[in-house]
């Protein structure tokens, strides 16, 4: 401390003092997170999972650390005057939340991509100084908060564990055309998803100059506008493709399945799940699968919907789910009228959980009441609350996840089993992988979200696995 303040009065000064002011409740470490979001792939998860190690480190520093280690901070007259901040902080010195909040956030994006969190250590590093620089910290409290943010943001595997590089395999064998320039291929491009400054029109056209591009109708079905441009060209389109988030994917994914036609797919969207799985992460891969007709089979998920209307038909690629989630994205689209994507998600969330209410299902053949049921195409990883990965896509099999209403507090202890990452121990979760699954309910009709997007009103779902169902082109 004392060889610190006895530095000389250099420029580096007033750097350190306003990186010590912007770093004031995380703000320096949220901005760089949402810059972080706008871009695709692993700087998009890097930036997820900071944010987490920020909340983490920030409660674990500040709500646990302080009061239990009560520490009384530097005198301001240590200090030379021009360094010290405006507002001296009055909470315990030790240890610095400050340096608590850099070093998780930096560990936490470093884990998901290494570069990005090189490129940040030197300025996580210089907050954590900054807070000895200017007068507030005892060197000790810096040291002890970097540690902790360390340890927070490597506990972030512990619920959320790193997703592997490799794609899903898959021993499902597919042939597909060759696809030059995309000639007779049909490409549905969807400009609304992910980031509202990006139209991957500009990709599709680079990959496929000779492709015939569509876009979605406001005022019509995705399914039915491309069956529509099916039929009207006879025969004439040999593959899909499509530009576009999970929701838009899924859509194309299930024409592609019901026509007999192989998919080709540019990752545009926000988290772009089903595309990291299946292992095209740009357009240059999408471009070089089609150009090789390199293609494999892969599993679908579909659920049949009977309702008052009769009965309808939905593959997913990626999840299906009854409960609270239908529920937060019809909330969510609503409220993101007036506000952008993700504060809106936010919103959605919180309304949906505390309006809940249990549904009164037979599920497997036995009455039971539930908070939610999900259904994953697939078999996911881990096991836990948090579905982050599939190891394959030909397992033939749904993962089937379910929180329990017929116990006392449920959701009360489903929080703290997902807490302490105990929900293979808890009473209230169940999880097990099935070929086909029938959830009947008994008080009334509700909508099934799959992949995202709410579907129509029902009161039995029959779930069910359809092994090779879609060939998809990829290297």
């Amino acid at each position: 401390m004392m060889r610190s303040a006895a530095l000389p009065r250099t420029r580096a000064d007033s750097l350190l003092w306003t990186l010590s002011r912007a770093a004031n409740k995380s703000q320096l470490w949220w901005f760089i997170g949402g810059a972080l979001a706008l871009r695709r792939g692993s700087a998009r998860r890097a930036a997820l999972r900071g944010v987490a190690a920020i909340t983490g480190g920030s409660v674990t520093a500040n709500l646990l650390g302080k009061p239990l280690f009560p520490r009384r901070r530097p005198a301001a007259e240590l200090v030379p005057e021009h360094r010290r901040l405006i507002r001296q902080p009055t909470s315990s010195s030790f240890p610095s939340g400050h340096a608590a909040s850099a070093a998780a956030f930096c560990t936490a994006v470093a884990m998901e991509s290494p570069v990005t969190g090189l490129a940040i250590a030197p300025l996580a590093a210089a907050v954590a100084y900054s807070r000895v620089h200017t007068g507030v910290h005892w060197p000790s409290d810096v040291g002890a908060g970097a540690l902790l943010g360390i340890a927070v943001g490597l506990g972030t595997r512990h619920w959320w564990p790193l997703h592997p590089d490799s794609p899903a395999r898959t021993a499902h064998q597919a042939e597909a055309p060759v696809m030059r320039d995309g000639e007779d291929m049909l490409v549905l491009v969807n400009p609304g998803s992910g980031s509202a400054d990006e139209d991957p029109s500009d990709e599709a056209r680079f990959a496929w100059p000779k492709a015939i591009l569509v876009y979605p109708e406001t005022s019509r079905d995705i399914r039915g506008q491309l069956a529509e441009e099916i039929r009207s060209r006879g025969g004439a389109i040999r593959a899909l493709g499509v530009a576009g988030g999970d929701g838009t994917v899924a859509a194309v994914a299930s024409v592609a399945a019901e026509h007999g036609l192989p998919l080709a797919l540019i990752p545009a969207g926000t988290l772009n799940h089903f595309a990291r799985d299946v292992g095209v992460g740009s357009m240059a891969e999408a471009d070089a699968a089609t150009e090789a007709g390199s293609a494999r089979g892969i599993d679908l998920g579909e659920v049949e919907i009977v309702g008052v209307d009769g009965t309808e038909r939905r593959w997913f690629v990626n999840t299906a789910s009854l409960g609270g989630y239908p529920e937060m994205v019809r909330l969510r689209e609503t409220i993101q009228q007036h506000h952008p994507k993700w504060p809106a998600a936010l919103i959605a969330m919180t309304r949906a959980l505390r309006r809940a209410r249990p549904l009164h299902v037979v599920l497997g053949g036995k009455p039971t009441r539930v908070w939610l049921v999900f259904v994953g195409n697939g078999t996911y990883s881990p096991k836990g609350f948090v579905a982050t990965s599939r190891p394959a896509l030909d397992t033939g099999l749904l993962d089937v996840r379910y929180l329990r209403a017929d116990v006392p507090y449920s959701r009360a202890r489903f929080i703290l089993a997902v807490l302490t990452n105990t929900l293979h121990a808890s009473h209230v979760y169940r999880q097990v992988d099935l070929p086909e699954l029938t959830v009947r309910l008994l008080d009334g009709n509700r909508r099934v979200a799959t992949d995202g997007e709410v579907g129509p009103l029902g009161n039995e779902f029959r779930f069910r696995s359809r092994p090779s169902a879609l060939t998809i082109y990829r290297l």
